[in-house]
């Protein structure tokens, strides 16, 4: 299938004189979608006005479509910016279906100002920070069960010795949103004191909402206000750690941002949330990726024009994208759990979990309809690979059938982090790295010169 489709929002235009059709023309995105240039991925071109957080927003429509970005050009000139992604659907192909990119098309399109309905609105969401240990999960899921809280959706990440959630619940009885102040109020008493556990008195934290966000951008939001870029647990990955350097190229006015890690899913997203959330601006960047590895780099400043000013900032810059790679490195074992949803079966599964010595360090609860379809990343107790008999033990109890096992590889790996060379070191590098952009646009046959 070869086409190329342009899109440039909504021309419907009433009762508008011709200066303020201009300015929506202006402020418009634009959208390409060619499947004819590259002949293993689709094209997808935006160009628009530029402002704070758009290139966050055109990359989380990507990859909330689980669509894996294996190329990327960012460029901004001015008040202008064009992004060029090339994208495979889940299985490594190009887009062919329609409705996903009619969904691109539309969501692109409307960048600036698209107000997404979303299957979360009538729930109510509650935000939790603390310590992790052996069992949290269970009994968080305990004291909703017991509050009358259905979960509808949830997701976990622990990173460094310390666990963020944002659970979507509505009330068992009225099958809405938690309304009731004195019903807020005991729910969050209740985890709250979950979460301090013995030892964690300070710092746990819970928060309800009734506002729908994007959970996961939340999550990154709520790992680095809590600061857990600066722990490291026993387990953590201080030896395999994604290199990433940040050097200042003082001649333009740029800080350059250069990562290379293992690719995967939404690993752009991760990078770009977390220079959006501490208040940089990508101007130019080139993302690649080859079998397994990614290599990205960015030319950022702050949202006041200026770089990176001190060598505190600068280590700060990379702490803070290691953990937001890290966040996702969930190792151990994958568990997947699908069965009819009930009352109570969340908490039910988890200590069953906590029982047989597993640590969850990931997890993502989803109900459709009304199945529950639930994964679970789990290690020991001691955060390393956990015996087989015991996962057998644990789905004889859960049920052969609702609860299934991947084994999953690690993100990364000793030899692969002492192999690679760090990238972006020495100042002949950082000129060659000032027309890497537009020599791959050029490449892309987006500009006509790159000299």
């Amino acid at each position: 299938m070869v086409f190329v489709r342009e899109k440039e929002g909504n021309m419907e235009w009433p009762c508008l004189d011709e200066y303020e059709k201009l300015v929506i023309r202006m402020n418009t995105p634009r959208v390409v979608i060619d499947n004819a240039v590259c002949s293993s991925s689709t094209l997808v071109k935006v160009d628009s006005a530029r402002k704070h957080g758009i290139l966050l927003e055109a990359v989380q429509v990507l990859t909330d479509l689980n669509l894996s970005i294996k190329k990327a050009y960012i460029s901004s000139d001015g008040r202008w910016f064009m992004d060029v992604f090339h994208v495979t659907d889940q299985n490594g192909n190009k887009l062919t279906d329609e409705s996903v990119i009619s969904y691109i098309e539309e969501s692109l399109g409307t960048l600036h100002s698209v107000v997404r309905s979303s299957s979360l609105n009538g729930l109510t969401a509650l935000e939790l920070t603390g310590t992790d240990r052996l069992g949290l999960l269970s009994e968080v899921f305990a004291v909703l069960s017991d509050l009358q809280c259905n979960i509808v959706e949830a997701k976990v990440w622990t990173h460094n010795g310390r666990i963020a959630s944002l659970i979507y619940v509505k009330d068992c009885n009225s099958g809405s949103q938690i309304e009731d102040s004195h019903k807020i109020d005991r729910i969050e008493g209740r985890l709250r004191n979950v979460l301090k556990g013995d030892n964690d008195i300070r710092s746990a934290k819970t928060a309800v909402s009734m506002a729908v966000t994007h959970t996961e951008r939340r999550l990154h939001q709520l790992m680095f206000a809590d600061r857990d870029y600066e722990r490291k647990s026993k387990t953590g990955h201080t030896s395999t750690s994604p290199a990433v350097t940040v050097q200042n190229w003082a001649e333009r006015g740029y800080s350059v941002v250069n990562v290379q890690c293992k690719d995967r899913r939404k690993l752009l997203f991760d990078i770009v949330c977390t220079l959006t959330d501490m208040e940089y601006v990508v101007f130019h960047g080139t993302i690649d990726t080859a079998g397994h590895g990614a290599s990205l780099e960015f030319y950022i400043r702050h949202t006041d024009g200026t770089p990176i000013s001190s060598e505190a900032e600068r280590q700060r810059v990379i702490q803070c994208l290691q953990a937001a790679i890290e966040r996702r490195a969930s190792e151990g074992v994958r568990l997947e759990l699908c069965t009819m949803d009930r009352q109570g079966l969340l908490s039910e599964v988890t200590r069953t979990f906590r029982e047989n010595g597993l640590n969850v360090t990931r997890a993502e609860i989803s109900t459709i309809r009304e199945t529950a379809r639930n994964v679970f990343y789990v290690t020991d107790a001691a955060g390393q690979p956990v015996d087989a008999n015991i996962i057998e033990a644990v789905r004889q109890r859960i049920g052969f059938a609702n609860l299934r096992v991947k084994e999953l590889p690690s993100l990364y790996h000793n030899k692969e982090a002492r192999d690679e060379p760090a990238a972006g070191v020495g100042g002949a590098m950082l000129i060659s790295l000032g027309s890497l952009v537009r020599r791959n646009l050029y490449n892309l046959g987006l500009i006509r010169s790159y000299s």
